[in-house]
């Protein structure tokens, strides 16, 4: 398994978005990495509506920060969250603060995240939701997570490319950490990924996508006594 603590190895297109060059893959949409986290894993979620006080939300693939920050963006009220992030390949801060300059609406809640997270710091405090990021390969840590999320947002790198993250296991373990009626919110709507979630518990659906992506996929988590009746949407 992957240390923890090893960095990804980047490429940058256009000198500002960055490029896995373990997946080949861009860490957010070249349309406007904003804007798709705002249509996928908000929107897709019912979020910021469904906030309240101890609202939990875990992530799959933390990457630059960026849903963490819209999400702070879009929390305005009052309550407490918690976020929980999974990540094998944390991005040190100088290149997180890079990409983050394509997006100046992030600039005020982004500089009090890279204090923390450039001091070393995975428990981040801000003054209305407290993040936790859990370094390591995801499919030996979430299963130790002794928390359950009311939203999760699945944001690993294409399923084409990095399928551990998508995997039945994996998906199953996401159900095992989801509230009661919980949901999730992915950009992705290939088929393996939608079946696993379905058998896993959730009733599945697809939604439009953002930008050149026709679908998207979110669900809400079932009652266990209609798992024989689940099914894709």
């Amino acid at each position: 398994m992957t240390s923890p603590h090893q960095p990804p190895a980047l490429d940058w297109r256009d000198e500002k978005i960055p490029v896995s060059q373990r997946f080949d893959d861009p860490y957010f949409s070249l349309a406007g990495g904003l804007d798709e986290t705002r249509h996928v894993f908000l929107t897709g979620n019912g979020l910021p509506e469904r906030f309240l006080d101890g609202f939990r939300i875990a992530e799959l693939g933390f990457g630059t920060g960026l849903n963490l920050l819209a999400v702070l963006l879009a929390h305005q009220g009052p309550g407490h969250v918690s976020y929980t992030s999974f990540e094998a390949y944390p991005m040190p801060a100088p290149d997180i603060a890079r990409a983050l300059a394509a997006f100046p609406e992030v600039a005020d809640v982004a500089e009090p995240f890279l204090r923390q997270w450039e001091a070393g710091a995975t428990t981040l405090h801000f003054p209305n939701l407290t993040a936790e990021i859990v370094l390591g390969d995801a499919r030996e840590t979430l299963a130790l997570w002794e928390g359950k999320a009311d939203a999760w947002f699945l944001d690993g790198f294409s399923p084409a490319k990095n399928p551990e993250l998508w995997s039945a296991d994996l998906m199953a373990e996401v159900a095992r950490h989801t509230a009661p009626g919980g949901t999730f919110a992915t950009y992705t709507a290939a088929g393996h990924v939608r079946r696993a979630l379905a058998e896993a518990g959730f009733a599945v659906s697809r939604q439009p996508g953002f930008g050149r992506k026709r679908h998207m996929s979110v669900g809400v988590l079932q009652a266990s006594d209609t798992a024989s009746s689940r099914s894709p949407g």
